[in-house]
């Protein structure tokens, strides 16, 4: 008799435990353990973590099929290719009262601009990395894209400098340079872009979307472009290793890209409750502040400000004035035509 009723609390249990877990497929390295281990005392369940390397990875994986996760974390240029074939269920306002403590910069993006989907997760910006002490040497200026593009500058540094292996961040980043709208998907500027990117690309080591941050801690490269939150822990490697230079990141004067991760239920999610929760959460000051001194990101939350840590609030690239945060851009989706163009002069750069 005993022995029947202890199985049968013990299954109870395990049935329990199935039912209470959060599913979420997320940024590696993205979500501090603290962040997960207070959600999961708060809602007394289990939090269950897939990761992803990049947009594309995360994709592929929901379109052969994979099931089973609550929530996603893409980012804001991969929206429509998730709500146009229905995958993301709309949210529940009413089970969000923390969204009202986003920062207005934050919301409305092109791509749900009602937040119907989406709220904001983790925001960063596309720019330079460097070694103050070789490139004051060198007399290179990292706050222009000329640092990249310009052979005359590069030839100071040459073959001590990374970019990034994206097609499009490294094309915007040349039409910046250029004076031209980051965003533009014509003939004319794509061509002019590639251009300044032939003409620099003898100088640079490599592309290098990976290692690129580790390679400018060790010292092995003095600038790279990337993004804020690599360079930010990268910047905190050398100060806790003691290395004997600093390690920097500032915007460019001519324009940067900006970047936001955000957060969206799948439409066949198992606990859409969970996942409202998990949202919710996210968007309380303290967490999204712990979010933020984790990834070196920018916070979308206006109540994270006061637990935020000098090295982030006093930062201006991670805590951007109003007027600085202008002069940066959001990616649109390029359209089919569009891809087709980037693409032929991206397989034309890289080859030769």
């Amino acid at each position: 008799m005993w022995k029947w009723l202890f199985l049968g609390f013990l299954l109870h249990v395990s049935w329990a435990n199935a039912e209470d877990k959060l599913s979420i497929y997320v940024w590696s390295n993205s979500m501090p353990t603290s962040t997960i281990k207070a959600f999961e005392a708060r809602c007394q369940c289990r939090v269950e973590q897939s990761f992803y390397g990049d947009n594309e990875e995360l994709l592929a994986k929901l379109a052969a099929g994979a099931k089973g996760y609550d929530l996603i974390f893409p980012s804001t240029f991969v929206l429509p290719a998730l709500i146009g074939p229905n995958k993301l269920m709309p949210l529940d306002k009413n089970k969000l009262p923390h969204s009202k403590d986003i920062l207005p910069a934050f919301l409305r993006v092109p791509y749900d601009n009602n937040n119907t989907y989406h709220q904001p997760f983790m925001i960063g910006v596309t720019l330079l990395g460097y070694n103050a002490e070789k490139l004051k040497a060198a007399g290179v200026d990292p706050s222009s894209w000329a640092a990249i593009f310009d052979p005359e500058q590069l030839k100071k540094i040459r073959n001590k400098v990374t970019v990034l292996d994206s097609s499009r961040e490294l094309f915007a980043a040349a039409l910046m340079y250029l004076g031209k709208d980051p965003n533009s998907g014509k003939q004319e500027d794509l061509a002019a872009a590639s251009e300044v990117i032939r003409k620099a690309k003898p100088y640079w080591a490599a592309f290098n979307n990976d290692s690129y941050s580790r390679q400018l801690a060790n010292g092995n490269i003095w600038l790279a472009m990337g993004n804020s939150s690599d360079l930010f822990q990268a910047r905190r490697e050398v100060k806790e290793t003691k290395r004997k230079f600093q390690l920097e990141f500032t915007a460019q004067k001519e324009g940067n890209e900006w970047w936001m991760d955000t957060v969206a239920i799948m439409r066949d999610a198992p606990r859409p409750d969970l996942a409202h929760q998990f949202i919710d959460f996210l968007l309380e000051g303290k967490t999204a502040a712990a979010q933020a001194k984790a990834s070196g990101g920018i916070s979308p939350v206006s109540t994270a400000a006061p637990f935020l840590d000098p090295e982030l609030s006093q930062h201006p690239v991670l805590n951007p004035k109003p007027q600085d945060f202008a002069k940066w851009t959001l990616m649109r989706a390029y359209n089919a035509n569009e891809r087709r163009l980037l693409s032929r002069y991206w397989t034309s750069i890289k080859v030769r």
